[in-house]
């Protein structure tokens, strides 16, 4: 089953910034939107941004809008979350997955996601 491979997360003070990484090896990739999604401890998994195929249109969750920035570049098969003025309660697993429909760009249920990766832990301390 094909997986998108996410890195980039760590420990990281509040206040402070991170870069998050989404590979793949799939061939449609530029076809496809893909979104990132975060699970805190004792909590659901929650979205928190998609972007559109072409990286032109992009949609964040309310907690995140103004320190985050979704991206991505196509030749190189990876979408990135730029997180910036990180806080304690940005703590979570945070996973990538690609839009199930091609084209289609809404959407923030997990359900209408698939190839999910492992996750990568981000830790903010206080």
């Amino acid at each position: 089953q094909v997986q998108l491979v996410e890195s980039g997360g760590g420990l990281v003070q509040a206040g402070g910034s991170l870069r998050l990484s989404c590979a793949t090896s799939v061939l449609t990739f530029s076809s496809y939107s893909v979104g990132w999604f975060r699970r805190a401890p004792g909590k659901e998994r929650e979205f928190v941004a998609v972007i559109s195929p072409s990286g032109k249109t992009t949609i964040y969750t309310d907690s995140v809008k103004g320190r985050a920035t979704i991206s991505r570049d196509n030749a190189e098969k990876t979408v990135y979350l730029q997180m910036n003025s990180l806080k304690p309660e940005d703590t979570a697993v945070y996973y990538c997955a690609r839009r199930r429909t091609p084209g289609v760009v809404s959407g923030t249920d997990t359900s209408q996601y698939t190839d999910w990766g492992q996750g990568a832990q981000v830790t903010v301390s206080s």
